[in-house]
């Protein structure tokens, strides 16, 4: 099964057993008696300082014009909880997860918490085991194509693209807009826009045209979410 996980990742452990502790929760080593070291919870403090190292050394290089509070948010987007653990479902995590009897029957194979600590495991794995380039070629087949959309969403001023990407990895109808009120002649008009994920407020914006009013109402909606 382990050799499966490694061709989907695409690199191999010389420590196949440090892979296998990666996906030890902290349940299964309790109630299998085993010393609390030998769950994956040491490796997932590991990768989570491995994980941000990396990241923000990627932004740094790859958005040379991006200012330190647009690089923390653009950050925050990736390697938050559900973030990870929609990278932990793509890779298939959960299947190879060792868990006890508790988190089994509560379907801890797809809680959010659970995936994304795990997938910061097997970073803190692949880093012992390979280093940190290793753990930077990993995670840059992870996470590129998020990096250069949103890079260059982020730059065009598109932000109703961008949000609509995002809302339809979850939602595949994405994202609504409503004109709330408009105000002022009609030579001289202000829009007031409003963005819904189903009946979810996400953000509201002011434009001097419906359009731009939408645009403002999904940047604040990225706001909201710490990605822009």
């Amino acid at each position: 099964m382990l050799s499966e996980f490694m061709k989907s990742i695409n690199y191999n452990f010389k420590d196949t057993d440090l892979l296998k502790r990666a996906f030890f929760h902290s349940s299964y080593a309790h109630e299998s008696k085993l010393d609390p070291i030998y769950s994956n919870e040491r490796l997932e403090f590991l990768g989570d300082a491995v994980l941000e190292l990396i990241i923000s050394d990627y932004l740094y290089n790859f958005c040379p014009k991006l200012p330190e509070g647009e690089l923390t948010k653009f950050r925050a987007s990736l390697v938050c909880e559900s973030s990870l653990a929609k990278k932990a479902l793509t890779i298939h995590i959960g299947k190879y997860l060792y868990l006890g009897k508790g988190e089994e029957l509560s379907n801890g194979r797809q809680r959010e918490s659970i995936l994304a600590d795990t997938f910061e495991a097997v970073i803190g794995a692949i880093y012992l085991d390979g280093g940190i380039e290793e753990a930077r070629k990993f995670l840059w087949y992870i996470f590129k194509e998020n990096i250069e959309q949103g890079y260059n969403f982020l730059n065009s001023g598109d932000y109703k693209t961008y949000l609509q990407e995002i809302i339809q990895k979850t939602n595949k109808d994405g994202v609504r807009y409503e004109i709330i009120d408009e105000k002022g002649p009609d030579h001289d008009k202000t829009f007031v826009a409003q963005v819904f994920d189903d009946n979810k407020l996400l953000g509201e914006g002011v434009g001097k045209s419906k359009k731009d009013a939408e645009q403002n109402a999904a940047l604040n909606a990225l706001n909201a979410m710490g990605i822009k």
